[in-house]
């Protein structure tokens, strides 16, 4: 007896992208588009009303008219119901940290739409490898090599915070580090870093602001001003001495992406 279609969900704020969907589900006999919905508030809805076997998630919402900006707050409520859809995240965040959130929140497979082998299709093919699977954390290809290309730009970040005295045990030395990360693997966003790192870190601004200002002064007190100059070559303020957290982290961020 053939098995009938995988019902799916599409949350995506992208019109092209939804017509690409669209197209791709035509001409396939195993998938079922249910509902398409730019907004995640829509989404839950449909999820209750529809209860699909599968959701398709964009995670930027950006355009979306009457929800979120991003999908981590659906995710929390989907976990909630009693329904168990198997949710693929689609993205054009490449962040490792991001991706380990998604996974903790129920996400089975996360595809970066920045990579030349995605396509609808690849994320359909996904859909029914999974639904034949008991319901696991899958890591795919994809997300090896990002893990791997992370950590290398992450041992450099590091080692560039040690030499000017920016050490490990400062609370403000992770913010610092993931705001270089983040910035460095989304050259285009539109998110705010603050916010970005306050979601993160489960902080507020002021926390995660007053936190990369004590690391930067701890290190510009304790490293030797031959080290600094040598390792730190942009100008900082004549009056403090010192650079503002937008100043290092952007410098960082142009000093590292040469370097890999």
């Amino acid at each position: 007896m053939e098995e009938k279609p995988m019902k799916i969900l599409v949350v995506e704020d992208d019109l092209e992208e939804c017509n690409r969907i669209i197209e791709c589900s035509k001409q396939r006999k195993d998938i079922e588009i249910i509902a398409i919905t730019d907004s995640d508030i829509d989404a839950l809805k449909k999820v209750k009303s529809k209860n699909p076997e599968g959701i398709m998630l964009d995670l930027e919402l950006n355009n979306s008219k009457s929800g979120n900006i991003d999908s981590f707050g659906f995710l929390e409520e989907i976990k909630n119901l009693k329904c168990n859809p198997i949710v693929i995240v689609t993205t054009h965040v490449n962040s490792q940290r991001t991706y380990d959130i998604l996974h903790r929140n129920g996400v089975e497979l996360i595809l970066y739409k920045d990579h030349p082998s995605y396509s609808p299709n690849q994320a359909f093919n996904k859909f029914i490898s999974l639904r034949k699977l008991p319901t696991t954390v899958v890591e795919n290809s994809i997300e090896n090599e990002l893990k791997s290309e992370e950590d290398k730009i992450s041992e450099i970040i590091n080692n560039e915070l040690d030499l000017v005295g920016i050490t490990q045990n400062l609370k403000g030395r992770q913010y610092i580090h993931d705001a270089i990360l983040f910035l460095i693997q989304n050259e285009n966003t539109n998110e705010s870093l603050i916010q970005h790192l306050s979601k993160i870190h489960k902080k507020s601004s002021s926390t995660i602001t007053n936190g990369i200002q004590n690391a930067i002064i701890h290190g510009w007190r304790v490293s030797a001003i031959e080290d600094l100059e040598k390792y730190y070559t942009a100008k900082v303020n004549y009056q403090t001495g010192l650079p503002t957290p937008m100043e290092l982290i952007y410098y960082y961020v142009s000093k590292i992406k040469k370097m890999i």
